[in-house]
């Protein structure tokens, strides 16, 4: 039934109901709250972007400069080490030459002078002095910044041979059988060698020279000449005639206490080279 009262106007065309209008108009002061929040928040960001922009430039900047700072000293010192003459060889030291002058060592080393040290081949120089006869050893090594040392070891004669008449002198002769140095006189206290040829490359020869090398001092100073036919059949003569057969290089202490004992016994041919079954004839 219709009901008394107030009537209710019809909605117009188009028009919201008043309900729907009121609720807009209450959202309406909220919205526009949030909306300004948001672009607050949205200024705010830009310039926190802005700021911390600043500081991530200022670290590439300065990240350039040390990357560019690192380039230019590695090039510096490239160019110091390897072609300046600031850390050029200005000095070379030789060690341990004594009848090789060191001035010859020095020439046959050929160093050129303020040569950057790193640009020297040490082992072109060693091989370089290595071939001087009376060098045994080289050892070539920098002293920075500017001294290059060069260490020699010597060879040192334990036996020589003379090349006769009409021959060109005394040959010393070292423990490898390499014929290092020429003299005009008979070293006092070196064994002769009397062997056919004598050669550093001569399996006799490096026979002979090695037994002389490992016998004992006391039993060398005795030795007044040493010769072979083979390489196993190495014999030498003592200083008061005795003969030793001393066979190989090998059982050297051995033979050398067999050899003392059967030296108080009379004979002129004593034979070691068996040192489990010496004779003496």
């Amino acid at each position: 039934m219709p009901q008394t009262g107030e009537r209710r106007r019809p909605a117009e065309p188009g028009r919201r109901p008043r309900s729907e209008r009121s609720e807009r108009v209450k959202r309406t002061p909220r919205a526009e709250r949030t909306q300004r929040l948001k672009e607050r928040r949205g200024r705010r960001s830009v310039y926190d972007r802005r700021r911390t922009a600043r500081p991530s430039r200022h670290k590439e900047m300065r990240r350039r400069w040390v990357a560019l700072l690192s380039v230019l000293t590695a090039a510096a010192l490239v160019y110091l080490l390897w072609f300046s003459s600031m850390l050029g060889v200005q000095q070379v030291d030789v060690v341990g030459a004594s009848s090789v002058p060191a001035d010859q060592i020095r020439g046959t080393a050929a160093i050129p002078d303020q040569k950057p040290m790193l640009r020297l081949d040490t082992d072109e120089i060693r091989d370089r002095v290595a071939q001087m006869p009376g060098i045994a050893t080289v050892d070539v090594s920098r002293s920075w910044p500017s001294t290059l040392e060069i260490t020699v070891t010597e060879r040192a004669a334990i036996a020589f041979f003379d090349s006769g008449p009409g021959g060109d002198g005394v040959h010393l002769v070292d423990g490898a059988g390499v014929v290092f140095k020429t003299v005009k006189e008979r070293p006092a206290g070196l064994p002769e060698l009397k062997l056919p040829s004598v050669s550093a490359d001569d399996p006799v020869t490096r026979a002979v020279t090695g037994v002389l090398g490992v016998i004992p001092q006391q039993l060398l100073k005795q030795v007044t000449t040493a010769t072979a036919k083979t390489p196993g059949s190495v014999e030498f003569v003592l200083a008061d005639g005795k003969t030793v057969r001393w066979g190989t290089s090998a059982d050297t202490e051995r033979k050398a206490k067999v050899l003392a004992a059967l030296l108080t016994r009379e004979g002129k041919v004593f034979d070691v080279s068996a040192p489990d079954l010496p004779t003496v004839s």
